[in-house]
Order: structure tokens, then sequence, then C-alpha cells
């Protein structure tokens, strides 16, 4: 049986409680699995999902660096003079994209709608530690560093930076970081688990000290577009077609397009940083804007694979030794059980890499 078929076959079984699925996987830069299931789902539905669009802002810089446009280990200053504040005057891109800036918390006042005004009070803000020498997880201060330095770099949003990649891919109304009002129509509704209270408020306290409540993903403020069309590439607004075609198109060659030279994969997909997660506690190995290994599976059980996963249980990672890349989007909006993901992932893995 074909692996359309096979993953079709278990979306199809999996729909009653995940409410609409996408699957999308590539190889070698083809599209072998392009599957959905639920009521009014097609491959061209929107879902937020979560910190999987980290993937894509840590390609936009990647692409920059790329071509010449940053540098990993540019001073952050030279191009933000007011990021020099308080001892952050070494701190580098490379440090952002691995999350050991310093900097993982929003001030205790920040909203969705007041995310454009949190870069300038990064910038004067004092670093938990000397940038480069520890770590934890940015999960949303990440978006806001790395939207900044492009911006710098630039003169232009990430926004608009990362539409000017993707339309070589046709994706342009694929991956976004803040829902433009024309599409507004092809978000697909999130759904929380019966039961949840429990769990989004021991997540609430577990990340109280860098992502404000207000901040907090919960359903019944996401499924609202005026929120999401605040610019916030910690996140994405993304189909699972669109997210695995930008991640096959950075490890190999789709449509004729590459994103960076091929001597530039191993570089940004290999390790960049192993510590332990001063917050969290866990041990994490980054590559430049990516974890490494498959969501489900260790850095040492898959280390040529590396991507992100969403809150809620979205997921899309690459795999440079086999070619393959994947990526899974879902109503249901479930903050710690990402199986779905995992399950179908590993099937994947399993078959092709």
């Amino acid at each position: 049986m074909e692996l359309q078929d096979v993953v079709q076959r278990r979306i199809d079984e999996l729909v009653e409680t995940e409410l609409g699925l996408q699957v999308a996987v590539y190889r070698h830069g083809e599209l072998v699995v392009d599957a959905v299931a639920g009521d009014g789902v097609t491959p061209e539905t929107l879902y937020f999902a979560a910190s999987t669009g980290k993937g894509a802002s840590a390609t936009v810089a990647n692409v920059l660096v790329d071509r010449g446009v940053l540098d990993y280990d540019q001073p952050i200053v030279e191009l933000w003079p007011e990021f020099g504040a308080h001892g952050k005057e070494t701190a580098t891109l490379r440090h952002v994209l691995t999350h050991s800036v310093g900097l993982p918390a929003l001030p205790p006042d920040a909203t969705r709608k007041t995310l454009p005004l949190q870069a300038d009070r990064l910038a004067g803000t004092e670093p938990w530690w000397e940038p480069g020498t520890k770590m934890t997880y940015h999960a949303e201060t990440f978006g806001v560093l790395v939207g900044e330095i492009v911006h710098r770099a630039t003169g232009r949003t990430i926004s608009d930076v990362l539409r000017e990649i993707l339309i070589p891919l046709d994706l342009q109304d694929n991956v976004f970081f803040a829902l433009p009002s024309d599409q507004r129509h092809r978000l697909a509704e999130l759904v929380e688990p019966e039961g949840a209270e429990e769990t989004f408020a021991m997540l609430a306290g577990m990340f109280e000290n860098v992502v404000p409540r207000a901040m907090q993903p919960r359903a019944a403020v996401l499924n609202r577009p005026e929120q999401l069309a605040v610019e916030d590439p910690s996140s994405g607004i993304l189909t699972a077609r669109g997210i695995a075609k930008l991640y096959a198109a950075l490890i190999g060659e789709v449509d004729g397009v590459r994103l960076v030279r091929p001597e530039a994969v191993p570089v940004i997909t290999g390790p960049a940083l192993v510590a332990q997660d001063e917050l969290l506690g866990n041990p994490a190995t980054l590559a430049l804007g990516y974890a490494i290994g498959r969501l489900g599976s260790s850095a040492e059980e898959s280390p040529a694979s590396f991507g992100w996963p969403g809150m809620g249980g979205s997921a899309a990672w690459a795999d440079t030794r086999s070619g393959v890349t994947f990526a899974l989007t879902r109503a249901l909006f479930d903050p710690t059980r990402a199986a779905s993901a995992v399950e179908i992932g590993n099937l994947v893995a399993k078959t092709l890499c």
C-alpha cells in the first residue's frame, strides 16, 4: 500500500477526536503525502500552529545569512545599537537562534496586540545571563528578536521577507506570521479538549516568569482573526503542505528552487548548542533555530532530523539524510499531547528515512 493511502487511512481513524488534520510529506523535493481529514478541511485550510512557525522564522534568518545580509556571529548592536544595554554588547544572532541570548521573558503586561512594541523593551532589558553561556527556551521572545534583527538588516518586516522567500515556491498563501484579512475565511477553528483547564493552569504556572498570562495560547483567543493579525514570528498560521515544502527547499531543491547553498545545509542543521534548559530542566540539542531530533525521538536517535513542534500538537521536521520533510496540523488544541504528530511522523520515518 502506498504511504499516501496508509497515512490517509490512519488520519481518517483519528479525525473523530482530532476533528481536523492535515499531513504533508516531501521526499527529495517531491510531494509524496498530501492527506487531510475532517469536515471542510482541505490542503489549503490554514491552522494556527503555534511554535511550529518558529521553523519559518529561523529559515528566514538562515536564508539571509546565506545571502550575506546577516552573519551568525556579528554583534547585534552593529545592526541595533540600543540592544547593547546591560551587557548585551557581545550578543549575536547565533545566541538568539540557539535560545542562549538570555532574554526569555516578555514584560508581565505584554499582550498579543503589544507585541510590536516588545523589541524596544527587550533591547533595554538586562539578560538573565551573559549571552551564550546558558540557554532556555525563548517561547515568545525568539520571534520578537529574530523579527527585529531581520527588520534592522533589511528595512522590511520579517513577514515581507518571508513572502519574498515563499513566492518562488508558490507558498505565499501558505505560511504567515500575521493572518491577512483576505485569508481569514481559510482559518480552521481550534477546539480545546474537555477537562483541559487544569492542564492550561499548570502550563501557565510553569511559564509565568517568561510568558504573561495574556500571551499564553488559548483556543478562544486564537479563533479570533484580529488576534492573529498581529505579527508574531514565534508562531505560524500555515498549512502542513506549506511548512513541509519550506523545509524541503531548505535542505534540497524543490521546483527548481533552493533556499540556501548545499554547503550551508550542514552548518544550519548540525549541532550548534548542547545544554541543559535552565527553566524547563530538559537537555537540549539545538541547530541554528531548530531542535535536533524528530518529535518523539531524541537527538541521539535521529541526529539528521531537525524542526520544531507547536503547543497544541502541530509539528514539522526535516531529515537531511533521507531528504524527507514532514508536517502535521490539527484542530484539536491540546497543549500537552502530540500523539498524532508522533505516531504519523514515526510511520513516515520508518517508511522513508
